[in-house]
């Protein structure tokens, strides 16, 4: 049992969340709307996982670089935080394509 899958999403999301900060574009702007995006884009994306799931579409592979930690059956730890890390990625990624976009017109 190892963590180095869960271990590279942490390092990852916590990059995100250091660019975040120090260009203010989603949690730094507005912490309660960025925090109910988040939260609904990671229930969606778990309610598809489970229907994925249910419907015999996704498994669990077998990965010696997974913690060996289930959620629910098929569904293990590190599918949350990847869930989370892709929410966020998202919101960092559009918020910056804004900032950038805002500032080339304003010249």
């Amino acid at each position: 049992m190892t963590l180095l899958y869960l271990a590279a999403l942490l390092l990852a999301l916590g990059a995100m969340v250091l660019l975040d900060r120090r260009f203010r574009l989603v949690f730094w702007r507005d912490t309660r709307r960025a925090a109910i995006v988040l939260a609904i884009g990671l229930v969606f994306f778990l309610a598809w996982d489970a229907a994925g799931i249910a419907f015999g579409v996704f498994a669990r592979g077998a990965s010696t670089y997974l913690s060996g930690v289930d959620i629910a059956p098929e569904l293990p730890l590190e599918e949350v935080f990847f869930l989370t890390f892709l929410c966020y990625l998202t919101l960092v990624l559009l918020s910056g394509s804004r900032a950038v976009l805002d500032r080339g017109r304003k010249t």
